[in-house]
This record gives structure tokens, C-alpha cells and sequence, in this order.
């Protein structure tokens, strides 16, 4: 991933975003530490950023380290808004992490429930019945 990007979804910075992707940026290239923009933008809580970049087909299933995704990444950081977004979007909710033992075999409901994000873990319940 280039430096300006990771810049600007670091800073959820969407206009230089949006100018960096028309320029060419990779919309899934990925950081040092294996992190896509999206990823970026939901750890970060740039809800903004998600959404745009869902709309210009970034892969919410994308997976780093642990096996993180960026619905997963959202949770452990405390955005439910972005959290929320990416469950609406149709985040795959049966990723489980991997490695670390905070997130051996979980889920993002698992992740959900453990930090009392009671909305979410709603949310999360109710798009796993409508997608079964």
C-alpha cells in the first residue's frame, strides 16, 4: 500500500481517498502488518471511509493477522457505527480469528458479546437468520 493512502485512510481523510483510488491506488493492497484500507478505516472508526470504500467494492472479508477482519478489527477497537455498517453490508459473520488467544476461534459475535456490545451482537443475530 502506498504511503499517501494509508495516510489518508488512517486520517479518514475520504476526498484524498477517493483522488488517490481514481489515481490508481490499490483499493485492496494491503500494509506492512498485512492490513487492507478497509481494515484500516474501521480500526480507526472512520465510518465515512468504510462506507466509501465498500462502495468501490473494497473486500470486507479480507483477513490479517490473527485473522481479523475488518468487521472484527472494528469491534476490538469500539466502533459499533462501523461495526454495524459492515454486518449491513453483508461482512462475512463466521470468520473466526486465529493465533493470539483473545481471538482464537471467534467470531465477530464472539468479539461482540465479550466487550457488552449488546446492539451489535442484535444486529449480528438477526443478519445470521436472514442469510440462513
Amino acid at each position: 500500500m502506498r504511503t499517501e493512502f494509508e495516510n489518508a485512510v488512517t486520517a479518514g481523510d475520504v476526498l484524498a481517498l477517493e483522488a488517490l483510488l481514481n489515481a490508481g491506488a490499490g483499493l485492496d493492497s494491503r500494509d506492512r502488518h498485512g492490513q487492507t484500507a478497509l481494515m484500516l478505516a474501521a480500526r480507526h472508526g472512520h465510518l465515512v471511509a468504510v462506507q466509501a470504500l465498500l462502495r468501490r467494492g473494497a473486500n470486507p472479508d479480507a483477513t490479517a493477522k490473527f485473522g481479523l477482519s475488518a468487521l472484527m478489527l472494528s469491534i476490538v477497537a469500539g466502533h459499533d457505527a462501523v461495526a454495524q455498517a459492515l454486518v449491513r453490508a453483508g461482512a462475512n459473520l463466521e470468520i473466526r480469528g486465529t493465533g493470539a488467544p483473545g481471538f482464537w476461534n471467534k467470531t465477530a459475535y464472539d468479539l461482540a458479546r465479550e466487550r457488552n456490545m449488546t446492539a451489535l451482537c442484535a444486529e449480528i443475530a438477526q443478519a445470521r437468520q436472514g442469510r440462513s
